[in-house]
């Protein structure tokens, strides 16, 4: 342990699984103060933080929450967006509904939480913002991922948004984008295709791990260790910077 967030207060949303929890735990591990949040509480139990269940989608539970953590913590120094979805097909498999829930899920989620948390940040002038991408975004097309990798893309473009917003008020902000990792997620997405397509499951598994050039799923651990990097003062020359960790699956 190197406590190289010592004494930092840091909000992580949907920390109750996959690559959520593991920066939770990392951060724990390293000095912080982790408020953890997950729509479903229940995920939560074990870790050692602040628990709190929380809608990203939901500006009212947002702004309720943002209060109770001012009034306890004061300001943040790091906010983790996390939450997620990944929505298979194409364009022709995608309703309205699909898009408008996709992009209020991966996007439009961290808009509120940055809108509600940053005003503390740049009131002590310091803050960094850690937004979770994807390698399937503006980098990267990949096959029955049309709205997920669109609402990825935007991500990169709101986390460069805020970095030039607000470089001069000491707050960072990047992106990290991961390629295909191990988790509960895939695990309901392969799933998913095996339904869809007749497949067996070990057959979809293999699929995915065959788009990794490393020839193996990343884990969330990994994903972890790189955004301990960018929330800790070690990158504090480092914004604006959509970040991979995908095993060169972007090659």
């Amino acid at each position: 342990m190197s406590n190289r967030l010592e004494g930092k207060i840091v909000l992580v949303t949907a920390a109750g699984q996959g690559i959520g929890r593991a920066i939770a735990e990392k951060f724990v591990a390293e000095g912080a103060k982790v408020i953890a949040t997950d729509l479903d509480p229940n995920k939560l139990s074990g870790l050692p933080a602040k628990l709190r269940k929380l809608d990203v989608r939901s500006q009212d539970d947002i702004e309720t929450f943002g209060r109770d953590i001012a009034r306890e913590f004061g300001r943040l120094d790091v906010l983790v967006n996390c939450a997620g979805y990944v929505h298979q097909g194409t364009v022709l498999d995608c309703t309205d509904k699909d898009w408008d829930f996709s992009f209020d899920l991966n996007v439009k989620s961290m808009h509120r939480m940055i809108k509600t948390f940053l005003p503390g940040m740049v009131e002590k002038k310091s803050g960094s913002i850690i937004n979770i991408a994807s390698a399937v975004s503006s980098i990267r097309g990949v096959p029955n991922r049309y709205v997920y990798g669109a609402t990825k893309a935007a991500v990169i473009g709101l986390t460069k948004a805020v970095a030039a917003d607000f470089i001069k008020q000491g707050i960072r902000c990047n992106a990290v984008c991961p390629g295909t990792i191990e988790s509960p997620s895939l695990g309901e997405r392969i799933t998913a295709v095996s339904q869809e397509t007749g497949r067996s499951l070990d057959r979809v598994r293999e699929d995915f791990v065959a788009r990794q050039p490393m020839g193996r799923l990343g884990t969330p651990e990994e994903v972890a260790w790189l955004t301990l990097f960018l929330a800790s003062d070690e990158a504090s020359y480092i914004t604006g910077q959509a970040h991979l960790v995908d095993g060169g699956m972007a090659l």
